[in-house]
């Protein structure tokens, strides 16, 4: 169907600096560079720089992110990774892919890994922790890495879903041996294609990206120094990743107004939790305004029929699926916000007069509910 109201625009948002984007297309056209030049090397420099690293390194996805950083830090097959109950399986599948065995621990109300319960699953082999920061809003990266420090862990920061979000002033993707980041075209700094990054302090984990990016291959040198893979971030992507990291200061801005909005017209409605959480350490950019529906599935539907498209992202937990093979240890917080998830409209192109539009739906929705209309 068509919407009223675009989860994401990216046409919309590609008009906004469309003189930008334009002339670094001709740049790179008109000089032929396509494969790991100048402009991949600006954006790994400028990525970098924002997030707080010495190092970035340019990726096909925020899946090949994680997989090089499982590799780079030596785990495998015998060990054991931690990673959250409720996330997309690309962080479970990066562990299983590297040869090593994921420990799923359950989530809290904030839809990120219950710190308080990760040493609950420590043993032996368990050599890293992958905390995934959802929907905008990190991980509790303070007791994460008390826990990380005490028992030798690695950690792998999945902040796919979090650019610029901080905390105690420290951002995502600053803090483990390695952060990953998604650029697909719904996230916050999105391109028009695939792509991610990892970002690191650590020299050899980026030197040993650079090289696995590119089948194992030394660029400078032609020297191969192992069995890599093709997983190099597009030169034309990184051009306009470049050109949208430049911008994504203010539509963060942007988001956080929205994000306000939301709140102070639907805070009152006693069935619907809203992703606003009591903790001054940590800064939420609103990747996602992910809302907690009583009426699940009802709730999301009753939205998707008045024009307005919304994202139910992992109504069926990763671990429910037979053909991955994964424990089900029982994971109460994720059952629960499988069931009632559901992400409103949020972008820095939507409209005052779309938001509106949003919230007159909810509350339409939930005024038909105590008429008894839905049930």
């Amino acid at each position: 169907m068509g919407f009223k109201v675009k989860f994401v625009d990216p046409g919309k948002n590609y008009e906004t600096i469309k003189g930008e984007l334009d002339a670094v297309y001709f740049e790179v056209m008109s000089k032929g560079d396509l494969i790991d030049r100048e402009q991949l090397k600006r954006f790994e420099k400028n990525l970098a720089r924002f997030v707080g690293t010495k190092y970035a390194v340019g990726l096909n996805s925020g899946y090949d992110a994680l997989h090089l950083s499982l590799r780079a830090a030596g785990i495998g097959q015998g060990d054991e990774v931690i990673v959250p109950a409720h996330t997309f399986v690309a962080t479970c599948s990066a562990v299983v892919n590297a040869g090593a065995t994921p420990v799923l621990v359950d989530v809290g109300t904030d839809f990120n890994i219950d710190a308080e319960k990760v040493e609950k699953v420590l043993t032996s082999k368990t050599k890293g922790i992958i905390p995934v920061h959802l929907s905008g809003y990190m991980a509790d990266m303070v007791r994460i890495m008390e826990i990380a420090d005490t028992y030798k862990l690695t950690v792998i920061e999945d902040a796919c879903q979090s650019l610029g979000s901080s905390m105690i002033g420290k951002k995502a993707g600053a803090w483990g041996l390695t952060g990953c980041w998604s650029f697909y075209p719904f996230k916050i700094l999105g391109g028009y294609g695939d792509g991610g990054a990892i970002t690191t302090d650590d020299p050899e984990v980026a030197l040993f990206a650079t090289r696995m990016r590119y089948n194992g291959e030394d660029r400078e040198t032609g020297e191969y120094h192992g069995h890599g893979y093709t997983c190099l971030l597009d030169n034309i992507q990184a051009a306009f990743l470049d050109v949208k990291l430049k911008h994504l200061p203010e539509w963060i801005q942007r988001r956080k107004k929205i994000a306000e909005k939301y709140f102070k017209s639907l805070s009152d409605l006693d069935d619907l939790l809203l992703p606003h959480y009591n903790d001054p350490r940590r800064d939420h950019v609103y990747q996602n305004y992910t809302v907690r529906a009583g009426q699940g599935n009802a709730f999301s539907e009753f939205l998707k029929e008045h024009g307005i498209e919304v994202l139910t992202q992992f109504r069926k937990p990763y671990y429910k699926h037979e053909a991955l093979g994964l424990r089900n240890a029982g994971f109460p917080e994720t059952e629960a916000l499988s069931r009632e998830v559901c992400s409103l409209p949020m972008n820095a192109e939507i409209e005052d007069e779309h938001v509106e539009y949003v919230i007159e739906c909810v509350r339409k929705f939930y005024k038909i509910g105590k008429a008894g209309a839905v049930k």
